[in-house]
């Protein structure tokens, strides 16, 4: 069961507002110090809106109580102060942590009830930001040009925020202000200060790889406990996937992830950043330790038996492999894929479970797209509110907490809550995104392409199969990987006019330079 906060109050609703704007105000300021301060702004009034909701909460009031609250804190902003003297001394370690820490999250158990929380993530966050904010707050300190610095911003840049934005706006009307207030402070506004500071990082070569390692090491060493839990058919971390599992006649994985979709989700984004490498590798051992990782991985994900994090990886390879062969063979290739599975599904529509007459073959997710299509039709204009899903849908289908803790599919959970205006708002953000992600990839068709070209086909793939995983598990803008793959684009591209026309598959390049925009940063 979620963690509960305390109802909206008129200042809370002034109060996601503000923390929205004072976070991506860093994106179109000038001034450096200017963005720092609001960078800082945002963090404070985040926290202040978190704190002030929990501490009216009786769910919390045990847990206040208790002796290692304040040491816990204490040791939070130690952690923090210490990773931000690292990052000053060493730049390039903070990519690596922030990259390091993306699937961990900690239970907290308050009330009885537990939340898994990005705990590390947020540390590595507070800690780039006390670094950043002492690069150009400090007398005479240096700032380093990244792509929001410069005075013309992309459209992306301008949508996301605009988005976010919207969200919280609509947060004042919803039924369920609460909700929306845990995805403001808990995702969108400290996911905002990770893009941010993405974006100053220079991506060298260098840097690159080691991220590589670190991602493929983390996926390996998630499989090895995955395959532990198979043998031993015990979930070791939750036990509510354990009892998910078990209502199943197959054991479902979830190695130290919380849930067996999350897992397979990072696994399948692994898995298309090696399938980058091996397609374009230019030294033949690459190629075979490529190989060898994606066989290892590939047994983690079925295990898992996550039917969302299958197609995502079957998106992210037919984008790669449409980068590589081009897009009309491998159309026709997925044309008569379609037409052949289509036909599989209505000759034998039992293998499937489509003949069932239930929604047994989609996890109870069937019920849950007609129950949010329904609150879309009712309120089409507006919805009801940012974050009213769940309870919505619990109160008009009478369902409980659990079968309905998520819609599972996020434009369904965007129509239901924030109508059309949500919608359109959705369906601008995916296209800038996509012309952030693909422009300029022709030069993949070759079988040796400049690593900074390769580096952007595999963040294209990679998003590409995050959204569609996303319209059956849900939670776009609530990842981080969303963003982290949004930031790296961004600077990306941002250097896609220099170093990469020029690096070869071994050169050690910067891949990135300071940013060329196109659209006019406004008065």
């Amino acid at each position: 069961m979620p963690l509960t906060i305390a109802a909206a109050s008129p200042l809370e609703g002034v109060g996601v507002v503000a923390a929205t704007l004072a976070a991506f105000a860093p994106f179109v300021l000038r001034h450096p110090r200017a963005r720092v301060f609001a960078m800082l702004g945002a963090a404070a009034i985040t926290v202040a809106l978190l704190f002030g909701g929990l501490l009216r909460s009786e769910q919390f009031k045990d847990t206040l109580d208790s002796p290692l609250v304040a040491p816990g804190a204490v040791a939070g902003i130690a952690l923090m102060a210490g990773l931000a003297v690292l990052f000053l001394r060493n730049p390039a370690a903070f990519p690596l942590l922030a990259v390091a820490a993306l699937p961990f999250r900690v239970p907290l158990v308050a009330g009885g009830q537990q939340a898994n929380l990005l705990v590390p993530l947020y540390v590595v966050i507070g800690g780039g930001l006390i670094a950043y904010a002492w690069r150009r707050l400090r007398p005479g300190g240096q700032v380093p040009d990244g792509p929001g610095s410069a005075g013309r911003v992309s459209w992306l840049e301008l949508l996301l925020p605009g988005a976010v934005v919207l969200y919280a706006v609509q947060a004042s009307y919803s039924t369920d202000f609460d909700q929306a207030l845990k995805n403001l402070v808990f995702f969108y506004v400290p996911f905002a200060v990770l893009l941010r500071l993405i974006t100053e990082v220079e991506w060298t070569r260098a840097i690159a790889l080691r991220c590589l390692a670190v991602v493929v090491g983390l996926a390996l060493a998630f499989t090895g406990v995955g395959l532990y839990e198979y043998a031993t058919k015990e979930v070791l971390l939750d036990p509510t996937s354990d009892a998910a599992s078990s209502f199943q006649s197959y054991f479902r994985v979830s190695s130290l992830f919380f849930d067996p979709n999350a897992y397979g989700q990072f696994l399948s984004i692994v898995m298309l950043i090696l399938a980058t490498r091996l397609l374009w590798a230019s030294v033949r051992r690459q190629a075979l330790l490529a190989g060898g990782a994606l066989a290892v991985l590939w047994v983690g994900l079925v295990l898992s038996f996550s039917q969302s994090s299958f197609a995502a990886l079957l998106a992210g390879l037919v984008i790669l492999a449409a980068l590589r062969f081009g897009a009309r063979p491998v159309g026709a290739v997925v044309a008569i894929t379609a037409v052949v599975g289509v036909a599989a599904v209505l000759v034998f529509p039992g293998a499937t479970g489509i003949d069932t007459g239930s929604d047994r073959a989609t996890s109870g997710r069937s019920r849950l797209v007609t129950g949010g299509a329904e609150m879309f039709a009712d309120r089409p204009v507006f919805g009801y509110g940012s974050g009213a899903f769940a309870e919505r849908f619990r109160e008009r289908e009478t369902v409980s907490e659990f079968t309905a803790s998520v819609s599972h599919t996020t434009p369904i959970t965007v129509a239901a809550e924030q109508g059309v205006v949500g919608l359109v708002g959705y369906g601008l953000l995916l296209a800038a995104a996509g012309a952030v992600m693909f422009t300029g990839l022709g030069g993949l068709r070759r079988a040796v392409a400049p690593v900074p070209l390769v580096a952007r086909g595999a963040v294209a793939a990679a998003f590409v199969a995050l959204t569609v995983h996303t319209l059956f598990y849900g939670g776009f803008l609530e990842n981080p990987l969303s963003w982290t793959l949004i930031g790296v684009a961004l600077r990306l591209r941002a250097g896609a006019g220099g170093h990469a026309a020029e690096a070869t598959g071994e050169d050690l390049a910067p891949m990135s330079v300071p940013a060329t925009r196109t659209v006019p940063q406004s008065a």
